[in-house]
């Protein structure tokens, strides 16, 4: 199948001009799909001298692993967030794993990782902090 990672890569470059985040978020670079890794590739070669965090979806391809930073979350987030992610992400619904049960399960179990108050937290990869 024809690649157009030079396309991807192109826009990505396009956005190093005209933002500096403060941190930028991207797909972890060990998920199993395709087009997740190429996104991930590209927003390192971007962002270089940024705080990137990787950040984990669950799906069927079972690519969850050992999250380095975690951020706990209020009930309250986690259950704003999984609502946004059930609104938006139509082309999903399909798909046996998409429930708002996966989510609040993904959160709850990092939220025991972190021992976060509420039960509930975030996880993300990160390759390199500079403090």
């Amino acid at each position: 199948m024809p690649y157009f990672g030079a396309d991807v890569k192109a826009v990505f470059e396009e956005l190093k001009e005209s933002v500096s985040p403060d941190v930028v978020f991207t797909h972890n670079r060990s998920d199993a799909h395709q087009d997740h890794r190429l996104l991930a590739e590209l927003t390192w070669n971007t962002f270089r001298n940024h705080l990137i965090l990787e950040y984990e979806i669950p799906k069927y391809d079972g690519d969850l692993g050992q999250p380095t930073v975690f951020v706990p979350l209020p009930v309250e987030l986690c259950q704003k967030k999984v609502q946004i992610i059930v609104d938006t992400f139509e082309s999903q619904r399909s798909k046996r794993w998409f429930h708002p049960d996966t989510f609040f399960s993904l959160m709850h179990l990092r939220g025991i990782e972190c021992n976060a108050p509420s039960g509930f937290a975030e996880g993300f990869f990160c390759r390199k902090l500079v403090l």
